[in-house]
C-alpha cells in the first residue's frame, strides 16, 4: 500500500524534533501532521495541497508507532479523519488517498488477505478517485501500481498497468525510493532481472543519500535475492 515519499519522511522527522515527545499514543502522528500542513521545501509541484484534515489523516498513516496496537489505533484515527475530509470535500484527492493509505495499512497489519473482495473494491475506488482528481500525484501512482502488482488477476490485478504507473511516478519524482523498489519488484516478477537489479541499485543509492535505513535494507535484500 501506500508508503512514505522522501519529502514526507523528512517532514515527519523534522516535526517530531520540533514538537518533542508527548505521552498520548498519537504523539508521533500529531508531530508529523504539523509538518505536512506546512509548505515543505521538498514538496512536489504536482502534489495536491489537501485540506488540513486530509493532511493530518495522511500524516497519521505515515507516522511510526512503538507497538502494533498503537499503530492500529493510529490507523483507525487516521481513517476516521480521512473519511471526515472526504465528506467535507469529495473533490480533495489527498483525502481519498488518506483513506487508501490508512485502510490499506490497517488491512495488512491485521493480516486481512488481499482476497477480501469488499476491502479491495473500496481500496480501488479510493485510489482511482485520487488519480482521477490528481493524475500526477506520485504517491498515489505508486500506491495503485503496487496494488495492481500484488493483486491476483481475478481480483483486478494487472502487472503491466502496475509497472506503467510505477514508471509514471518516477517521471514525476525520479528520486522516489519506493517507486524504484516497486518497479524493481515488478521487473523481477516478470523475469527482467537485469533491469530489476538496476532499479534496486537506484533505490539503494537514493535511500543511502536521504538517508533511509529501512528502504536501504529493503534494496539490499532485493539485490541479494536477484543475485541468487
Amino acid at each position: 500500500m501506500a508508503r512514505r515519499s522522501n519529502a514526507a519522511r523528512r517532514d515527519a522527522s523534522a516535526a517530531r524534533r520540533r514538537e518533542g515527545i508527548r505521552s498520548q499514543p498519537l504523539k508521533r502522528a500529531a508531530a508529523a501532521a504539523v509538518a505536512l500542513l506546512a509548505l515543505a521545501r521538498g514538496a512536489r509541484a504536482a502534489d495536491p495541497p489537501g485540506s488540513p484534515r486530509a493532511n493530518q489523516a495522511l500524516a497519521v498513516c505515515l507516522a511510526d508507532a512503538a507497538t502494533p496496537a498503537e499503530r492500529r489505533a493510529n490507523l483507525a484515527r487516521g481513517l476516521a479523519l480521512a473519511e471526515e475530509a472526504v465528506a467535507a470535500d469529495e473533490r480533495d484527492p489527498k483525502a481519498h488517498f488518506a483513506v487508501f493509505c490508512n485502510l490499506g495499512n490497517d488491512l495488512k497489519l491485521r493480516g486481512v488477505a488481499l482476497q477480501s473482495l469488499f476491502a479491495m473494491r473500496r481500496l480501488r475506488r479510493e485510489i482511482d478517485r485520487t488519480l482521477e482528481l490528481a493524475p500526477d500525484y506520485a504517491d498515489a501512482l505508486v500506491g495503485k501500481g503496487e496494488l495492481l502488482c500484488e493483486l491476483p488477476r481475478l481480483l483486478g490485478g494487472d502487472t503491466a498497468e502496475g509497472e506503467r504507473l510505477l514508471r509514471a511516478a518516477l517521471r514525476v519524482d525520479p528520486d522516489f525510493v519506493e517507486a524504484h523498489l516497486g518497479l524493481a519488484r515488478a521487473l523481477a516478477a516478470r523475469g527482467a532481472r537485469d533491469e530489476a537489479r538496476a532499479e534496486a541499485r537506484r533505490a539503494l543509492a537514493e535511500a543511502e543519500r536521504v538517508p533511509d535505513p529501512a528502504r536501504a535494507a529493503a534494496a539490499r535484500e532485493l539485490l541479494a535475492q536477484l543475485a541468487e
